[in-house]
């Protein structure tokens, strides 16, 4: 006689054996501190999460698709459940692809939800089964935005500590900006 187990049956293809994925999309130019607080946020809910570096040719980007991207691979290297990819068009069309039912958005102020709150409104108008989770940046980078790290960086302003130390470098090249030796080996990552 065989003992019936009270715990759920997995079977291929259940929600319960399905992994948790999440897409966090953005420009990431360059990513910041308040990115990765996110990133590192978002596993705690989600089993993986894919950083997806969107292609915008209307928004004039300091590093390129590829730079962004190889950027966050370096960053989330020791994290294999953190994807760094890209993608052009629809996000909801890239997310289907993917598998995952969640986009994360981060938020630094009241500003920044307006336009979220327009965007994910359109995301689900066009894919009702995919949701969007706002999470609250870090009292620690609430104030930080790429723009204002390009800017701060590119009148050669330190941004160290808002930023992984490989974009700090990174910046230092694009703005033709003295870049200390120990760095440029790449120490101190």
């Amino acid at each position: 006689m065989s003992r019936r187990s009270d715990a759920p049956r997995k079977i291929k293809g259940d929600p319960i054996d399905m992994e948790r994925i999440a897409i966090y999309p953005g420009s990431f130019d360059p990513i910041t501190y308040g990115h990765v607080d996110i990133v590192e946020r978002a596993l705690e809910i989600f089993d993986k999460v894919i950083v997806a570096v969107a292609q915008n040719e209307e928004k004039r980007a300091l590093f390129s698709v590829r730079e962004r991207v190889a950027m966050i691979k370096e960053v989330f290297k020791e994290m294999p459940n953190v994807i760094a990819d890209s993608f052009e068009g629809l996000l909801v069309e890239y997310v289907a692809k993917t598998n995952a039912k969640v986009i994360i958005r981060g938020l630094r102020a009241t500003s920044d939800f307006e336009y979220e709150f327009h965007m994910a409104s359109m995301n689900r108008s066009l894919n009702t089964h995919l949701d969007t989770l706002f999470m609250m940046t870090s009292k620690d980078y609430f104030f930080v935005s790429s723009r204002t790290i390009k800017e701060v960086a590119r009148l050669g302003g330190a941004v160290e500590g808002l930023v992984p130390n490989l974009v700090v470098r990174n910046l230092k090249k694009k703005f033709k900006l003295p870049v200390p030796k120990r760095n440029e080996i790449g120490w101190d990552d």
